[in-house]
């Protein structure tokens, strides 16, 4: 379902989660909203949570704190095993099941179920129905285990780096169909992917985690437009800083150069360069040092 009364793809509010084994905290006071219909980057360095987020969201885990709702159900419900899917980075298969006895397996386990779509999604990777799954290479693998999840019809599909055992050309004709999956049935797709570039010609929203927390849930629109690359004389740094969010620095003698977010009109003798999301991106996932808010956000998180 789609449109304005459509549920919210994910809502997490004072999301937690902590292995007890590794200690400390995998996610911790995450709170976000990625809105249906849209196909969303997850992004985060190794570590970072994504995984555990994605496990949280198919129902693999259940939060330490706060809650988790996708699709306004709470995951791992019979309610929304039959709306969501996941396809896990290590694509548990039957090996000794051939390619027809694992999508007949499928149609068994879910009450609705797409043949046409589950088949063709292993014909176009040219993978033979009676092939043994074990003696699959990796990139035929993960078609049988995308095929397993598509054929499901699900209204969310949650992705954890599911082309890294692609080849280039592979990946362009999965995440070409993906987008049409999302543009014809309106499925939310939530894909966790390192290849930055990928993203910004696929994704329409992004969830930026970084060391367990969230650090953008926003349109990709919205972010590209809302930040901009200055170069300017070093000395303008910390007036820049009282009217903007500087996301990242970087100073050459007397020359800064800062990834920024706007926050109102430029002031001084800047040059200003329009980022790709992808620098955009980078910028957040590489920032070390606590960035300098505007004075709004300040009194904001005072308050």
């Amino acid at each position: 379902m789609t449109g304005p009364d459509a549920p919210d793809a994910l809502r997490a509010t004072g999301l937690g989660f902590r292995y007890r084994r590794r200690g400390g905290w995998a996610l911790r006071d995450c709170e976000f909203t990625v809105p249906g219909g849209r196909v969303t980057a997850l992004v985060g360095r190794n570590g970072a949570g994504k995984t555990t987020l994605l496990h949280l969201a198919g129902g693999l885990l259940r939060p330490g704190s706060g809650e988790l709702r996708a699709l306004d159900a709470v995951p791992g419900t019979s309610e929304a095993r039959a709306r969501v899917a996941l396809l896990a980075q290590d694509k548990p298969l039957y090996p000794r099941f051939t390619v027809a006895d694992t999508l007949l397996m499928g149609e068994k386990l879910n009450f609705s179920w797409d043949r046409t779509t589950a088949e063709r999604t292993v014909r176009e990777g040219g993978v033979p129905l009676h092939a043994r799954v074990g003696e699959l290479s990796p990139g035929r693998r993960t078609r049988v285990a995308l095929a397993l999840a598509l054929g499901k019809r699900p209204e969310l599909l949650l992705l954890d780096e599911p082309l890294a055992d692609l080849d280039p050309v592979a990946r362009g004709d999965i995440m070409a169909g993906l987008m049409a999956e999302a543009a014809e049935r309106g499925t939310s797709i939530v894909l966790s992917s390192h290849v930055l570039p990928e993203i910004e010609e696929t994704c329409d929203w992004v969830l930026v985690l970084r060391d367990g927390r969230v650090e953008l849930s926003e349109d990709a629109y919205t972010v590209r437009e809302s930040h901009a690359v200055l170069t300017g004389h070093a000395d303008q740094a910390d007036a820049l800083a009282t009217e903007h969010t500087v996301v990242q620095r970087r100073t050459a003698g007397r020359q800064l150069t800062a990834l920024i977010r706007r926050h109102g009109p430029l002031h001084g003798a800047w040059h200003v360069e329009r980022p790709r999301l992808e620098d955009i991106l980078i910028g957040y996932l590489q920032d070390v040092e606590p960035r300098h808010p505007a004075p709004a956000e300040r009194t904001e998180a005072a308050a």
